[in-house]
């Protein structure tokens, strides 16, 4: 009982530190597990494990053959939860450079690492490509902490964070599939080396050839019709209403095991292709509840990856360790890191507008995660146990390339992202809380001055109108971490909370001003404070002179942002009094000559060059000698 407990607790615990340092969870629990598992016999008083994964005389987990099966179960419940972020749409939406990486990359990785495993190690071509097919994936959960606080353009963070989310299932697939063909070339007595000749002296290697291609197909065909099945029928149950709602995360919990299970005793080693399948349908589908879907499969996923990976890596003996402490991992290892990936970056790139910079940082940047660790784990035991040469390598070596890329990363990406001078500077993007026509109005006229401008909202409607007119918006609530983990807002510097609502704009001040308002965090001030100009802190304020529902009339009449061309201060006070005299304008920013923009009203010096402009939003006003341009009308609310 101490030592399972002592499991869960220390598997919450490399989770809670790695959020603490902003590494990927995967590096200590990995570390927790080498340490209580091999490590340990060298500290123990009797020379045993601190946590026997495997159950022997005196102690341990699971007899025989029983952690494999829950090593099973809990990866075909992760790379369901995989399959379940896999969006055709998004795939076809990205295209470009990141759906080269995920398909041209992943081609160059697979043969690419083959070869090396082949040469360098001596591996058989079926084991060495096992070992490529596990290596293709990177994965978010590894990506997300290594980026999540590097300044990058935003280019480079999304090409990044996509490739993670996209190839995790892809590579899955491929690595069951390359597993599955070797199961099947594998002979009821565990030999691959020879399948022995006939009685009359003849070989059946031809015959067992065309045996195991059926047995492939098997897999193929078993895997995708249970996970199409598992999928359908899960969607339909869901849409009518079969499954009550507070059994929904349970029940979908449940089919993805019955799925595994039934779909592996028609085709054994169909189950992982199966719940990845299953996973990809129902994440396509106009399901109803899958973001809460999502939600409970994440936290599954963690406290099974919490549970899996200190049992798997205190599983691997010092042997296992020994194996690989040669020369020929350090080859293997480099040729992975410094030519396969390179080669399928800069191969996937080829004329796109990304610099030579960026793609060198990006090469950098390709940390191995949980799916081939677990992975890994699963198909080399099992190999090793039906005795295919070479089997033994897998494990080990996953797991080594997984620490070292991990481990490289996590210590490097700052530093190669400074050298390279991918590093922005300072953040110039700008995230607006709040989606209504008003938010919608300011996003617009700023990404049309060039700045990258994020809109969030809870209300899908209004990132519906958002996206219309070619706003970055995203769905999510502030109270979830959904935004905190968002790589692609690296370069946000600056947080403008706009909602109706002052307790939410507070709340994002609070929660999200240090990570997404360096350079300045404003929000709309309240009607009480209106009435009470100076009974409050202006410094944090979007405008002194109009709270929301001000605003919210001033677009309703005049859905537009104008600008007035200023050359000097006497015609900016001018122009700015003229501007806060009506009341059906307010004025936003000022723009100079080189288009930086600054909120008006945070200015407390004025040294207005030839060339600039004051942005206002609602109704033209007639200036004499003054040219008076509109801009970002908006045709629909």
């Amino acid at each position: 009982m101490l030592e399972l407990a002592g499991v869960i607790i220390l598997g919450i615990l490399a989770q809670w530190v790695a959020w603490k340092f902003k590494i990927p969870a995967i590096l200590p629990l990995i570390l927790i597990g080498l340490f209580v598992g091999p490590i340990s016999t060298f500290i123990s008083e009797d020379g045993t494990q601190w946590i026997q994964p495997i159950w022997n005389t005196e102690k341990g987990f699971f007899p025989g053959e029983s952690l494999f099966y829950f090593v099973s179960l809990a990866i075909g419940i992760i790379l369901f939860e995989g399959g379940l972020t896999l969006k055709i749409g998004e795939v076809k939406k990205v295209g470009g450079v990141i759906g080269k990486l995920i398909s041209l990359g992943s081609i160059i990785t697979f043969f690419g690492a083959g070869v090396a495993a082949h040469y360098v190690f001596g591996l058989d071509w079926q084991i060495s490509f096992l070992f490529a097919g596990l290596i293709i994936v990177t994965g978010p959960t590894v990506i997300t902490p290594i980026l999540r606080n590097i300044p990058l353009r935003k280019d480079i963070s999304a090409v990044l964070k996509w490739e993670g989310i996209l190839i995790d299932p892809i590579g899955a697939l491929v690595a069951v599939l390359v597993f599955g063909f070797i199961t099947v070339n594998v002979p009821p007595e565990g030999l691959v080396e020879e399948v022995g000749a006939a009685a009359d002296g003849h070989s059946t290697g031809g015959a067992y050839t065309k045996h195991a291609l059926v047995e492939f197909g098997k897999i193929i065909v078993i895997g995708f019709a249970f996970g199409l099945a598992g999928g359908f029928a899960m969607f339909h149950a869901v849409k009518r209403k079969v499954i009550p709602h507070y059994l929904l995360n349970v029940a979908s919990l449940s089919m993805v095991l019955l799925i595994f299970v039934l779909s592996d005793l028609f085709a054994h080693e169909s189950g992982l292709l199966a719940v990845v399948v299953m996973g990809m349908y129902l994440g396509n589908t106009d399901l109803p509840n899958l973001k809460e879907l999502l939600y409970f499969k994440e936290s599954l996923s963690v406290l099974l990856i919490s549970i899996l990976f200190i049992l798997l890596a205190a599983n691997i003996s010092i042997d296992d360790l020994l194996l690989i402490y040669n020369w020929k991992t350090a080859i293997l290892f480099a040729a992975v890191i410094f030519i396969v990936r390179p080669l399928g970056v800069f191969l996937s790139t080829w004329g796109s507008n990304l610099k030579v910079n960026e793609k060198l940082f990006i090469s950098w940047v390709g940390p191995r995660g949980i799916v081939a660790a677990g992975i890994a784990s699963l198909f080399g035991t099992k190999l090793v146990e039906l005795g295919v040469p070479g089997a033994e390598y897998i494990t080990p070596l996953v797991f080594g390339l997984v620490l070292v890329t991990v481990l490289l990363n996590a210590t490097t990406a700052r530093l190669v992202a400074s050298l390279l001078g991918v590093f922005l500077k300072k953040s110039e993007g700008i995230m607006i809380i709040g989606g209504s026509r008003v938010s919608r109005l300011i996003a617009s006229y700023l990404a049309k001055n060039d700045r990258h401008v994020v809109l969030v909202d809870s209300n899908r409607a209004n990132i519906i109108k958002a996206k219309e007119l070619g706003i970055d918006a995203i769905n999510a609530n502030i109270y979830s971490d959904d935004l905190a983990d968002n790589i692609e807002l690296s370069d946000v510097g600056y947080l403008l909370a706009m909602t109706g609502n002052d307790e939410i704009n507070r709340q994002a001040m609070t929660r999200f001003g240090k990570q997404f308002g360096e350079n300045g965090t404003f929000r709309l001030m309240t009607s009480g404070e209106l009435l009470n100009k100076n009974g409050f802190d202006k410094d944090d304020v979007f405008s002194n002179t109009h709270d929301y529902l001000r605003f919210t009339e001033v677009a309703r009449d005049y859905p537009s942002i104008q600008e007035i061309d200023v050359d000097n201060n006497g015609k900016f006070v001018k122009v700015l009094e003229t501007i806060r005299d009506n009341k059906d304008a307010i004025p936003l920013f000022i723009k100079d000559s080189q288009g930086h923009i600054e909120l008006i009203d945070t200015l407390t010096n004025y040294d207005i060059e030839k060339g600039s402009a004051i942005a206002y939003l609602g109704k033209p006003i007639d200036f004499e000698d003054v040219v008076v341009a509109t801009q970002d009308a908006e045709t629909t609310d």
